[in-house]
């Protein structure tokens, strides 16, 4: 891998991640049209590392109160708002890690094919469109409930099929339940945080032995900490303005890009 393709590659991992979008079909369909091969997985491990440090980052303040609540309410018994949705975040992490451990070698030997990523993100950019335009409750994040918060954890599993979107079908499962934009898009972005840093330390144990050379990695960790971190202020500056639709017809025209290529 030179360095060209490492900061593309992670650019493209970056501005997507957290975007409604779907990153795999972005990089499959990359790789894919530029003919390069697989980065593997030490890349891999490292663009989402990346991505972790721009979502901590850019959320640095409300994951450190989280936290504080979080540890209070299990060594002082002290519960407030914060701690409620710290304990909310670790029950929705909880579906997508267990069926991502026990099925992940079966979802990448059979659902990482064009048609599959293809038809995963049209069939979930029509979900998320429906969720975007049916809402008639624009609830707050404080109002979010345990049984809310488990489906849409339980919404997150779908995230496994590469296309689908990790960030998309999460989006779309709390505006269905009747949350705003902005809560949706914080909630999401918040899961975020868990289920990306244990996917890298599965990922981590997979690629041990792999001969990956220094600079790739730390450019894929560089550039695409900073592109998340600008892609998710715009997306939560502009998402109450410009609603879910434009990334839907987006993922439609790039869903039909994918069947189109993988066809010749």
């Amino acid at each position: 891998m030179d360095i060209f393709q490492a900061f593309f590659l992670a650019f493209v991992q970056g501005i997507t991640e957290f975007l409604p979008v779907s990153s795999s079909g972005h990089l499959i369909l990359t790789s894919h049209l530029l003919g390069w091969a697989d980065q593997g997985l030490a890349f891999d491990v490292s663009v989402h590392m990346g991505s972790l440090v721009a979502v901590i980052v850019f959320f640095r303040k409300d994951l450190t109160s989280l936290t504080i609540s979080w540890l209070a309410s299990i060594f002082k018994r002290q519960v407030n708002g914060d701690a409620i949705l710290a304990w909310q975040l670790f029950v929705a992490t909880i579906p997508a890690s267990v069926i991502a451990w026990v099925f992940s070698d079966f979802i990448e030997m059979h659902f990482r094919s064009l048609s599959v990523v293809a038809s995963a993100t049209v069939f979930f950019a029509l979900l998320l469109g429906l969720a975007d335009i049916s809402r008639n409750k624009v609830a707050p994040l404080e109002s979010l409930g345990w049984r809310d918060s488990l489906l849409v954890g339980c919404a997150q599993i779908c995230a496994l099929v590469p296309g689908a979107s990790r960030s998309g079908v999460t989006m779309a499962a709390a505006l269905a339940l009747g949350y705003s934009r902005d809560a949706s898009a914080r909630f999401s972005f918040l899961m975020a945080v868990p289920i990306i840093f244990l996917s890298g330390i599965y990922k981590s144990t997979q690629s041990f032995g792999e001969e990956t050379p220094l600079l790739p990695i730390l450019i894929g960790v560089i550039v695409s900490a900073i592109s998340a971190y600008f892609c998710i202020g715009v997306f939560l500056l502009f998402i109450q303005r410009i609603g879910m639709i434009p990334f839907v017809i987006y993922r439609f025209v790039l869903g039909s890009v994918l069947f189109f290529v993988g066809m010749y």
